[in-house]
């Protein structure tokens, strides 16, 4: 028998796997959660203990996903940059990144690209298991539906507590891989 399609979001605050599908007023929200949570994380890495459990760790991380899709979309490096814990590391083509500066020329290029003004990332795909979350995105242009970019990424998030300390990505970018100056500057 074939298997059926999941909708990845049907237990989360908000959906991203398409264009259009969260208000304005909720996902301003989001980024005032995401501050919030950003406030939370402990400068040591929490254990995972009776204390904070498992189930803690996947229900926090599901409930910061929609935040992080929403930063992403508007292009807040701010919060995206502040969702890493100290001792990050970071493994993707030009990688291995260990700390939160030496991707940062790579990031900011990225970010750049994927949240242009007519261009939407989307998340069709993710998912959560403790620490874990896996998630697939792709970036449409706004007018011609086509894909700009897209990747596969893991993340390995210890809550609001500890924030992301590894992370494991493929990016592929189709239409550009370094951002024009004006979007830098934006």
């Amino acid at each position: 028998m074939m298997r059926r399609s999941i909708n990845y979001y049907s237990e989360l605050s908000a959906d991203y796997s398409r264009p259009g599908l969260v208000s304005k007023e909720f996902a301003d929200g989001l980024m005032k959660s995401a501050q919030s949570w950003i406030d939370m994380k402990e400068d040591s890495l929490p254990s995972i203990n009776a204390d904070y459990s498992q189930e803690d760790i996947e229900r926090e991380n599901r409930e910061w996903w929609p935040s992080h899709c929403e930063a992403l979309r508007r292009g807040r490096a701010d919060l995206l940059g502040a969702e890493y814990f100290k001792d990050l590391v970071y493994f993707c083509q030009d990688g291995p990144f260990k700390g939160l500066t030496e991707q940062g020329n790579r990031e900011k290029h990225w970010w750049a690209l994927i949240s242009q003004p007519g261009v939407t990332m989307c998340w069709p795909i993710v998912m959560f298991w403790s620490e874990f979350v896996h998630f697939e995105w792709l970036c449409l242009d706004d007018v011609s539906g086509e894909c700009i970019a897209k990747g596969t990424v893991c993340w390995v998030r210890r809550g609001h507590r500890g924030g992301c300390y590894f992370k494991s990505e493929q990016l592929t970018f189709f239409r550009d891989v370094f951002a024009s100056p004006e979007l830098l500057d934006s």
